[in-house]
């Protein structure tokens, strides 16, 4: 009896040690191991991000379910009113509407936020502030969603939920904790460039009015004769840029944590309306391979590529009610017009999906019918029913095609055709060039700047008690600029010789 126990302890010692070490590998929610869990799946190394990877859908369908009914991530932001009026038409680039002619007036709604921190964090802290726009065009809605900074801490959408678990509030204690974030940045080296961006006085704004906007991703403009270009999108602030220093911070924030959201609504109702100007820059697709980067990688600036000002958008009305319009307000990066597409930026790809999931699921199916997201063209979609739908169809035809009401499509809006090359693949894409545009970043900063962005890395970095961490860390920095990495090692009492060890094998 004695043996046959001990030969069953050693049988389910064994099934439970294989249990554990099953439980060591990353799975997706049904239990099956995840292959690859850093690259999304694409049609070949410049295709677009294909519908068949469960695994990244999944992330991104749970990663926008884990808050009800505050938004993940964007969730303290601040709405106003406005126009924007093209300067400079550019037909021979983009079919969209909008663009066609000087002079055109389209409505707005701008959305600022913080990223990370929650509904009613203090506007103080250190984040990449929101930056989207509805533009309420006579083709259907165009949401450019972007950031004031022009990059992103990641290249592929794939690694977004990891990414803000990172950031936000440890789920054992609910504390924010630089040890996790810096965990995970370390051993994501495309991050160098935001973390340098965000750490700099950028991160914290003076007002949303004084702050630039940029779209981040490059998109598709597609002109009359099915002409592809590439573009990136800019806001520039007529109001100039005004950023915080630590000092400045901790000061405003002893007197007044509202102080972006107070500050958009005293200047506005006062009648002093702030102004944009819209730039864009342009690349032919022939263009994208003379770069040492990949320029549809969301963690680079396209440097040297001119700017073109096509427009001037003004803010001059703040919402009646700030929750029927600022936080109803759905802004997605699928909401496009004919003319304008998106590239195959695989951050992008997966942001044209979880966005409008997102909103779904917030908000409900019938999210666009609220008058904040309505369109001011008329809908018709055939799409059904629904909570909350309070539309007023009377057509018996819910289908298409049809010969009793026909609803042809316009052939004008159809997806304009892509070269495709390679294999189905999951591999990180072939120009990386981690660091040089943090050191380009960098270098044109100012001294006084350069010393504050190191002043404020410092102080997060120099809590991360995992020296291995650090030092990798620090290695970023140095490989970006050996002054900056020299700088940030000193301030954090780093071993000087560990970081070169380390960036010699970046």
């Amino acid at each position: 009896m004695y043996k046959k126990t001990l030969v069953a302890l050693a049988i389910l010692t064994q099934i439970s040690g294989s249990f554990a070490l099953q439980a060591q590998t990353l799975t997706k929610d049904n239990g099956a191991p995840v292959g690859d869990n850093q690259n999304s799946i694409t049609a070949g190394p410049n295709g677009s991000t294909l519908l068949q990877d469960v695994h990244l859908i999944q992330k991104l369908q749970r990663f926008a379910r884990e808050r009800i009914p505050e938004r993940v991530v964007h969730a303290r932001g601040t709405g106003a009113h406005g126009e924007f009026v093209v300067s400079q038409a550019i037909p021979d680039l983009t079919i969209a509407s909008l663009f066609a002619q000087a002079g055109k007036k389209t409505p707005v709604f701008v959305r600022f936020s913080t990223v990370i921190h929650g509904n009613h964090s203090p506007e103080t802290l250190r984040d990449p502030r929101g930056f989207a726009t509805k533009f309420y065009t006579d083709q259907g809605n165009w949401d450019l969603v972007g950031n004031n900074l022009p990059v992103f801490f990641i290249r592929d959408a794939i690694k977004f939920p990891d990414m803000v678990h990172s950031l936000k509030p440890s789920p054992v204690d609910n504390m924010q904790d630089p040890n996790r974030v810096f965990d995970f940045m370390s051993q994501d080296p495309a991050s160098t460039h935001m973390l340098t961006q965000v750490y700099s006085d950028l991160g914290t704004p003076a007002s949303y009015r004084e702050m630039d906007g940029f779209g981040v991703h490059a998109f598709k403009f597609v002109n009359a004769k099915g002409e592809t270009t590439y573009v990136k999108f800019q806001w520039k602030s007529q109001q100039g840029i005004k950023s915080l220093n630590a000092d400045q911070v901790a000061k405003v924030q002893s007197m007044d944590f509202n102080h972006l959201t107070r500050d958009l609504y005293k200047e506005i109702n006062a009648g002093n309306f702030p102004k944009w100007d819209l730039y864009v820059q342009t690349l032919k697709p022939e263009q994208l391979d003379d770069f040492s980067f990949n320029p549809l990688d969301a963690t680079k600036v396209w440097p040297g590529v001119a700017e073109t000002k096509v427009g001037t958008m003004t803010l001059n009305r703040m919402p009646d009610n700030f929750f029927q319009e600022t936080e109803q307000a759905a802004f997605a990066p699928a909401n496009l017009v004919p003319g304008i597409e998106p590239s195959e930026d695989r951050l992008l790809q997966g942001r044209v999906f979880s966005y409008s999931d997102t909103q779904m699921y917030r908000l409900g199916a019938n999210h666009q019918q609220l008058p904040i997201n309505r369109p001011l063209v008329a809908v018709n979609s055939n799409n059904q029913d629904g909570a909350m739908n309070y539309g007023n169809t009377k057509s018996n035809v819910n289908y298409e095609p049809s010969s009793i009401e026909p609803k042809p499509a316009l052939a004008a809006a159809r997806a304009v055709a892509t070269p495709l090359s390679g294999t189905v693949q999951q591999q990180i894409i072939a120009k990386t060039d981690n660091f040089s545009q943090a050191g380009d970043f960098y270098r044109q900063l100012d001294k006084t700047a350069q010393q504050n962005l190191v002043r404020n890395l410092a102080g997060d970095l120099g809590a991360v008690r995992d020296s291995n961490t650090k030092h990798k860390m620090l290695a970023h920095f140095y490989k970006a600029d050996v002054n900056y990495g020299t700088a940030l090692t000193k301030a954090v009492k780093g071993d000087i010789k560990t970081v070169k060890a380390v960036a010699a094998t970046l």
